[in-house]
């Protein structure tokens, strides 16, 4: 039997893993377990397991392990290195309750790298110790020490636009796509919720027909309270394509705005939106922050800190951005200096950043994003959403951080270093140059754009020319009209990395799986 961690022990391989902080906050309920206890009996009137299972921030030896169930009680999970279980690993985890929306998570350690781990996680019922309910199975494959192929998806923005789950247009049918592509994980480059984006009972399409929406009461209205937020994370678990999903493939997400509200800023206040009793973005989001972290396979850390970074082995390590949390207001993002006002990263994130790709030994470089780099996303009629301010000239306001960036990894020699993000609504893979640039010092890269899972299809959009990008291809040609997940035109990409030359080959793909366009990337090893 494996025993549990202590806090301190915890805390300390969260540091070495990579995770930015070393205390675990006081609302994560029994993260330091109780002494375990053996199931006995195992009977359906005991604690259930309706939303399945996840697992989440797999590295060499260690994944997180998330469910839920119906009532208090405490998780356990099972683990083994083949399917049967014939040889059986037991980690007892927390007791969860009403104060976590009953989802826990389970930290498992000392696993074998590089390889097919199946797990199961049922819950044991606090009135009744020692009787589980019944398991829920689910599998992962952990990080190689070695330099054997790695392949992983990516793709962001589920159920937004009033596209809910409809059963009669295949449900969630993205997620089954991706499933069968069999990556190793999964990246969720945010907009993982539409918290923002109310459920109608249907919508008229265009082809005559009508889009009927399951529906629920949280997903009834803008989500406000605790309850409502978690109730939309929980909305996306009754499509049977994600939760299958969830049980195959490892989930590494990072957060955007509908998470909260479109294009939302610290410090916001919700003065002419209507729909909202609550005008306060910053209680918004610190209700929205605890529901993410409830519903995600995240390693929990005292600050609920998003950006993290994940290894992979030495091919492939992930650097997960925060855009959302250190932002400057939304502005038409022309400071001439660097200032609090023309913050996106911030700047004790950017710093991390920096230093933590001077310090990977991998030898790609994947910077995770929930938002593009270049590509030109409004608020309103004057402010700009993203990086990029439309003027294509020199780096000013936000792209001041890309540039810094940008010199720094051209100074120390930071080689292959690609980046990967959603949000817009369409797929396109862009390349940068600094011949084609106002600010030139940096090295060529490439950007790739994916999305949406399962929401309104839009764009392109239009590029700005301070880092000299070019679309290499777009999923969608210029003046597409709007669409959604009653056509194909829904998006994941994918990134295969070869162990024996190092090619990284990204490939674009369609809702039910068809290749739409390929590059093979060679790595830099000077």
């Amino acid at each position: 039997m494996r025993s549990r961690l202590s806090r301190r022990q915890f805390s300390t391989r969260l540091v070495r893993a990579g995770v930015a902080a070393a205390t675990l906050p006081a609302w994560i309920p029994g993260w330091a377990a109780d002494s375990p206890s053996s199931p006995a009996v195992i009977s359906g009137s005991l604690p259930q397991v309706p939303q399945g299972v996840m697992s989440g921030d797999v590295t060499a030896d260690t994944a997180v392990i998330w469910s839920r169930t119906d009532r208090t009680a405490r998780m356990v999970v099972e683990w083994s290195r083949n399917e049967r279980f014939t040889e059986v690993s037991r980690v007892v985890g927390p007791v969860t309750g009403p104060e976590a929306d009953f989802t826990a998570k389970t930290l498992l350690t000392d696993l074998p790298a590089g390889e097919r781990i199946f797990y199961r996680a049922r819950f044991e019922d606090r009135g009744t110790p020692g009787e589980v309910g019944p398991a829920a199975a689910g599998e992962l494959i952990t990080a190689p020490r070695d330099r054997r192929d790695i392949l992983f998806a990516w793709s962001g923005d589920t159920a937004g636009q009033g596209f809910g789950i409809d059963p009669a247009h295949g449900g969630m049918k993205t997620y089954a796509s991706i499933m069968e592509a069999r990556p190793d994980f999964f990246v969720h480059s945010g907009d993982t919720i539409y918290a923002d984006n109310p459920l109608s009972s249907g919508m008229s399409l265009p082809d005559g027909t009508v889009w009927r929406n399951v529906l629920t009461a949280e997903k009834a209205k803008v989500a406000e309270t605790l309850a409502e937020f978690r109730g939309n994370h929980r909305y996306n678990l009754l499509d049977s394509h994600v939760r299958a999903f969830n049980s195959r493939v490892p989930v590494l997400a990072q957060w955007d705005d509908h998470e909260v509200r479109n294009n939302w800023y610290p410090g916001q206040k919700l003065l002419e939106d209507s729909r909202y009793t609550e005008k306060s973005v910053d209680v918004l989001s610190t209700r929205a922050r605890r529901a993410f972290f409830d519903y995600m396979p995240m390693r929990p850390s005292a600050d609920s800190i998003i950006y993290r970074t994940v290894a992979r082995g030495p091919l492939c390590e992930l650097f997960f951005l925060d855009l959302r949390s250190y932002r400057g207001a939304n502005s038409p993002n022309r400071q001439p200096v660097r200032s609090r006002e023309a913050d996106f990263m911030g700047v004790t994130q950017l710093e991390w950043l920096k230093q933590s790709l001077l310090a990977s030994r991998s030898l790609w470089k994947v910077i995770c994003t929930d938002m593009p780099l270049s590509l030109l996303v409004t608020d309103g009629a004057r402010d700009w959403e993203a990086w990029a301010n439309g003027d294509n000239g020199v780096p000013l306001g936000r792209e001041q951080e890309i540039a810094d960036l940008l010199a720094f990894k051209k100074r120390h020699a930071i080689r292959n270093v690609i980046w990967l993000t959603a949000d817009v609504h369409y797929a396109a893979s862009h390349h940068y140059d600094p011949s084609r640039a106002k600010f030139t010092e940096f090295d060529p890269f490439w950007e790739f754009v994916s999305g949406p899972l399962h929401s309104m299809t839009l764009g392109p959009n239009p590029l700005d020319g301070t880092f000299g990008p070019v679309a290499r291809w777009n999923s969608r040609p210029e003046g597409s009209p709007a669409s959604g997940p009653f056509t194909n035109e829904q998006y994941f990409g994918t990134v295969r990395v070869n162990g024996k030359t190092g090619v990284a080959t990204v490939t674009h793909f369609n809702r039910v799986g068809t290749r739409l366009w390929s590059t093979d990337l060679e790595a830099q090893t000077v």
